[in-house]
């Protein structure tokens, strides 16, 4: 028992010191390039490590001061490495809420940049010289592109509604019909959030059914407004009835109210003329009676994460006037991109060509159909024989809530692992395609892994290529 208590000692003692390994030449070199403190840090986590394990009855790691500068340089450029990082969304769904939702046109990233590199006339009027109002910079063009007569920007389409509803219906009662009580991603619930705006949520209808008179029935003194939310995630077909917004306004507008109406994903142009299904717009809402809606800014919109506002001008006065609008309002950077993707809506006809997320939507077929084609042999080669590629017909969809039961036709390069444990080898390839520099993500179907082309432009696809090279060299047999 003696000689086992002294091995621990022993080797302890042969541990370097913190203090000698700072002062050694590889140690000091690191510290030059990190700065101390990160060195510091990570020394003393290996130490601890080493000195952790010789306790447990482990042989003491042999290392030089160079083998401790270079497993420092490594876990310091981990920790250094952005944690956020660009992907190919191979998923089948183009605006993929986990995956960042629209890619920023290019004249968006290049707003960004030049606002962010230093001062900007955020909140400053150049004009006459005051303290001027951020929503400015994209008010006018909200107005123009909906038709309404006033607008405000906060950071998502969530905060809109919970800040139209704290607003307008604080400690009053709202009617909304049963089948519209959505719940959308991360549990988000309509009538959560209705409870946390202080509003008292008056459940009208049945889920399949409501009419007209459900809503009449419900008014009271107490209510402040009516409202519609529209199921963009979700469909309920076969028996079943709405009420039209246009009803729903006379209605309100025959009791003094306001007929307010969250729009969901929100699209500022026909999509029809594109050759997808249509999607409400904000000017067909307005002029079937709306006074107030919202919608996002980074779905089918294209542009960036944000919550929009439109309508009367009183009832977007009353909501800059909530203390709330503050906490919830977009920074610099959010709506030098907004206005930047604003802006080419005023030509609709060339959106195909200049909206990212419009033209993965509207990607013809035969082009996906024909890089799959092209790329099939390559990750084939890179696969060598533990799996077998084949180019398949699929369908994406468009994703974060929008037009749900809607799918457009695509290809994609079906994966069929060999051997019999497929569960385990296309978890293990799903695993080596996120690991790369650009991480591949695809989606586990039918014991295949699919990775749809749909978002695989022309312009990124020899990137794609590079890394199959790698893929080769770090697949072995899980």
């Amino acid at each position: 028992m003696a000689e086992q208590a002294s091995i621990p000692r022993d080797a302890l003692a042969g541990l370097p010191s913190v203090d000698r390994l700072l002062q050694s030449q590889p140690v000091a070199a690191l510290c030059a390039q990190f700065g101390r403190p990160l060195v510091l840090e990570q020394l003393r986590k290996r130490l601890n490590q080493q000195r952790r394990a010789v306790r447990e009855g482990e042989a003491p790691a042999v290392w030089s001061d160079a083998d401790f500068a270079t497993d420092c340089m490594q876990a310091i450029e981990r920790l250094l490495s952005p944690s956020q990082r660009p992907v190919f969304n191979l998923t089948g769904t183009v605006l993929h809420t986990n995956l960042g939702r629209a890619p920023l046109p290019q004249t968006a990233i290049e707003a960004v940049v030049s606002i962010s590199s230093g001062a900007s006339s955020l909140e400053f009027d150049l004009e006459t010289g005051r303290r001027g109002d951020r929503d400015a910079h994209v008010e006018d063009w909200l107005c123009r592109l909906t038709g309404a007569e006033a607008a405000t920007v906060v950071n998502n389409n969530a905060a809109a509604v919970f800040l139209m509803l704290n607003t307008l219906a604080l400690r009053k009662d709202v009617p909304v019909s049963r089948g519209e009580l959505v719940e959308i991603g991360g549990a988000f619930r309509v009538p959560d959030i209705m409870a946390r705006a202080g509003c008292r949520l008056r459940e009208v209808g049945t889920t399949n059914r409501t009419h007209l008179r459900d809503f009449e029935q419900a008014i009271t003194p107490r209510t402040a407004m009516l409202l519609k939310v529209h199921t963009s995630n979700y469909a309920i077909q076969g028996f079943t009835k709405a009420v039209p917004e246009r009803d729903l306004a006379d209605l309100a507008h025959a009791h003094a109210l306001p007929f307010v109406i969250d729009l969901g994903s929100g699209t500022l142009v026909d999509l029809r003329q594109f050759g997808l299904p249509h999607e409400p717009t904000p000017a067909e809402a307005l002029a079937n009676g709306a006074d107030l809606l919202s919608f996002s800014g980074d779905k089918l919109l294209g542009g960036p994460q944000a919550g929009l506002i439109v309508g009367r001008a009183d009832l977007i006065a009353r909501i800059k006037r909530n203390p709330l609008k503050r906490a919830l309002r977009t920074d610099k950077m959010t709506l030098a991109a907004l206005e930047a993707v604003l802006r080419l809506y005023a030509d609709p006809d060339s959106l195909g060509e200049h909206l990212p997320a419009l033209r993965l939507l509207t990607r013809p077929i035969s082009d996906i159909h024909t890089q799959a084609q092209r790329l099939a042999p390559r990750l084939q080669e890179a696969l060598q024989d533990l799996a077998s590629v084949s180019v398949m017909g699929c369908q994406s969809q468009i994703g974060s809530g929008s037009l749900p039961v809607d799918l457009l036709p695509s290809a994609c390069l079906a994966i069929r692992p060999v051997g019999r444990s497929r569960g385990r080898a296309l978890s293990h390839l799903a695993k080596k395609l996120r690991e790369l520099a650009m991480p591949v993500i695809g989606r586990v179907q039918d014991d295949m892994l699919l990775l749809d082309l749909r978002c695989l432009e022309r312009a990124m696809e020899e990137r794609f290529l590079e890394q199959l090279s790698i893929l080769k060299a770090r697949i072995t047999p899980p």
